[in-house]
């Protein structure tokens, strides 16, 4: 490997990490790359050699001592391996590195792991950067969204190196930013996955009530998907949602969709997302109902089972307005997904100090990431006043937009009720919206039942103070 300095090295060149390191290279940066397998090295080399005009930008080794030595100080070390093995990639990595070199972990982390590192890598006097990736293979190579937070030191050394290679928004604004400090960008990314679980699930919601409950055929679905991509509803998901309905079985006759099980997998980040809100004390029902909603198409077995033993109602009839009624609810059921992973990004920058700009982390989602779609706009527009309480759908343009919507979402999803087909997720972001704006629920009585069965106290409405009652006797005032 030749030892003339480089601006950047990446350790894992699976298909993620070479990905990235030859985007880097296509975009003016010399990228050094490290995998302890030959092969991999060898690959990264031979696609740099055809894929770049300069072949020499990019080189790989399986010598770890010959990658630390070619890169420039102060040195910087993308790693681009699985979670599951970042603590052994650094142990690995930081004793050849010097005070002042900084390492990013460019992989699916859970930001409490990288909060961890950030503390263990400062006491070696190495800057961590914790970085969020979006896009998959395509956006890797091309221009993915970047999310990177941690040791802000560090981002001026790495940003002239990743802004070139993020992908562009509409506006020409590269898709990369400051996410704040500690585990900032990683817990960005992770609110993004569990926003990208919401989305999906309220797609195949869609899909299923129009073509198991109404019986569109695939070929109405794909232009109807085509179509709305066309509009306010236009996104990354949208658009490989049409793609996806006319995809011939290339193995086989017919569709490919009509094969593939329905049961889908998951890694985690949704959950992580479901798990910090709880903590947190953020509800982000939609986003829960889509992580329960995968572990239900899981019991595979059991769905077989119980098709035959539960009984259910007749499908759905379908009507003149359906097809319209259910981009309405697409589109609400979406921008509320939306909001309830920013208000958990809101909240969390507030009690982690983490310092996120929410408008920034909606802008930098408009292009690359998976989650990107035309209403984006809206909603970083939203957080240039900041909205009551970090919760976008207090900004009076997306309350309007969601007031001409809502009708159709309640439509929809009754008619999944009346025909049987289960809407989790899109009946949990009506659910929120209702809850949001009811000025009274029923959790008094859920407190009167607390105070009832376990005496954990309530507070009135009329008067101040915390309440104790024996029940069937009288209310005596606490302290407790």
């Amino acid at each position: 490997m030749a030892t003339s300095p480089f601006d950047i090295g990446v350790v894992g060149l699976g298909v993620m990490g070479a990905n990235l390191g030859l985007n880097l290279a296509s975009r003016g940066a010399r990228v050094a790359g490290y995998n302890h397998s030959r092969g991999k090295a060898d690959a990264f080399t031979a696609r740099a050699a055809a894929e770049l005009d300069r072949p020499d930008q990019a080189q790989g080794t399986d010598d770890l001592n010959a990658f630390i030595v070619s890169l420039t100080r102060p040195r910087i070390v993308l790693l681009m391996v699985p979670a599951g093995v970042v603590d052994d990639a650094i142990a690995q990595i930081s004793p050849h590195l010097q005070a002042g070199d900084i390492v990013i972990d460019g992989g699916n982390s859970h930001f409490p792991d990288t909060e961890r590192r950030l503390s263990t890598l400062a006491g070696q006097d190495l800057h961590f950067i914790g970085m969020g990736v979006s896009g998959g293979e395509t956006g890797a190579r091309f221009g993915p969204s970047m999310m990177p937070g941690g040791e802000a030191a560090a981002w001026k050394h790495v940003r002239p190196l990743l802004e070139p290679a993020a992908a562009i928004a509409p506006d020409g604004a590269p898709c990369v930013s400051w996410m704040g400090s500690g585990g900032a960008g990683h817990f960005v990314k992770m609110v993004h996955n569990g926003i990208e679980y919401a989305l999906m699930q309220q797609i195949a919601e869609i899909y299923d009530l129009l073509h198991r409950g109404a019986g569109y055929d695939h070929a109405d679905l794909h232009r109807l998907f085509a179509e709305w991509n066309e509009g306010t509803l236009a996104g990354y998901l949208i658009e490989i949602t049409a793609d996806i309905l006319q995809q011939p079985d290339d193995s086989g006759s017919g569709l490919l969709l009509d094969k593939i099980r329905d049961a889908a997998g998951q890694k985690g980040t949704g959950r992580w997302t479901s798990e910090a809100a709880f903590e947190l004390g953020v509800p982000t029902p939609a986003i829960d109902a889509a992580v329960t909603a995968r572990g239900l198409s899981d019991l595979y077995a059991a769905r077989q089972t119980a098709a035959g033993m539960l009984p259910g109602p007749a499908t759905v009839a379908p009507s003149a307005s359906l097809a319209k009624q259910a981009a309405a609810a697409l589109e609400a059921g979406m921008l509320i997904a939306y909001t309830q992973g920013m208000h958990l990004i809101a909240e969390a920058a507030e009690a982690k100090g983490y310092g996120t700009s929410l408008d920034t982390v909606a802008r930098i989602w408009r292009g690359g990431c998976i989650i990107r779609a035309a209403l984006l706009d809206d909603l970083a527009a939203a957080y240039v006043s900041p909205p009551l309480m970090g919760n976008p759908l207090f900004d009076e343009t997306l309350s309007a937009r969601l007031g001409k919507l809502e009708g159709g979402l309640r439509t929809i999803v009754t008619q999944g009720a009346i025909g049987g087909i289960p809407m989790p997720a899109l009946a949990a972001a009506l659910a929120y919206y209702d809850g949001l704006r009811s000025r009274r629920l029923p959790a008094n009585l859920i407190q009167a039942q607390r105070d009832y069965f376990g005496a954990h106290t309530y507070e009135r409405l009329d008067k101040p103070g915390i309440f104790h009652t024996h029940w069937g006797t009288g209310a005596i005032p606490t302290d407790g």
